[in-house]
C-alpha cells in the first residue's frame, strides 16, 4: 500500500443546538484554566483502553474531559472554545494510526497538542478487536497503567513546553511496537 498525502474535506451539517451541560462544563473549565483531555473513541479494545485512560487522567486536578464531537461540529460552543484556547491539550490515541491526532491537529495549535499512543505503552491486543474479548478487570488495569504513564509524562514538563511523546516514523503503516 502506498502512502499518499491526501486531505479530505468532510461536510458537517450546521446546527444551532447547544448542549446545556457542555456549555456549563466548557465555561467552568475556561474559568478554571483546566487542561482538556481527549481520546480515541475507536470501537476496538485499543480505542476502549485509550478512552478509559483519558477518563482517569481527566480526574486529576487541573484536567478535564473534553468532547471532540463538540470541538469539531459545534465550533462556537463553550467546550469547543475551551479546547481551542487551552495552553495545552492532551490527546490519548489508541494506536499507531493516530486517527484522532491526525484530525485534532487541524483544530488545535501544534504547540498546544500533547499526543500519546497508548498502544506503544502496553503493547498488547494486536490480535483482538472486540473490547469484550478482554475481561473488564484487565481492561481497567491496562487503562490505569496507560493513565499513570500519561500523567507521569505530563508532570515531567511545564504547560508551556511543546512535548509530543508519540514516536512517529513518518511512514504509513508504522508498526505497533
Amino acid at each position: 500500500m502506498s502512502c499518499q498525502k491526501a486531505q479530505q474535506d468532510i461536510p458537517i451539517t450546521a446546527t444551532n443546538a447547544v448542549c446545556p451541560i457542555g456549555e456549563a462544563t466548557g465555561t467552568k473549565n475556561i474559568s478554571e484554566s483546566t487542561i482538556p483531555v481527549l481520546s480515541c473513541e475507536g470501537a476496538c479494545i485499543r480505542g476502549e483502553i485509550a478512552r478509559l485512560a483519558a477518563n482517569l487522567v481527566a480526574k486529576h486536578e487541573s484536567y478535564g474531559r473534553g468532547c471532540h464531537g463538540e470541538l469539531i461540529t459545534v465550533p462556537d460552543s463553550a467546550i469547543s472554545q475551551w479546547i481551542r484556547t487551552a495552553g495545552k491539550v492532551v490527546l490519548i490515541d489508541g494506536c499507531f494510526l493516530r486517527c484522532h491526532g491526525r484530525i485534532i491537529e487541524h483544530f488545535i495549535d501544534a504547540e498546544s497538542l500533547v499526543q500519546f499512543d497508548a498502544l506503544s505503552h502496553y503493547k498488547r491486543y494486536n490480535d483482538i478487536f472486540d473490547y469484550e474479548d478482554v475481561p473488564e478487570d484487565e481492561r481497567k488495569a491496562v487503562a490505569q497503567s496507560v493513565a499513570d504513564w500519561v500523567f507521569a509524562n505530563l508532570q515531567s514538563f511545564s504547560a508551556d513546553d511543546a512535548v509530543t511523546p508519540v514516536e512517529t516514523t513518518g511512514q504509513c503503516g508504522a508498526g505497533c511496537g
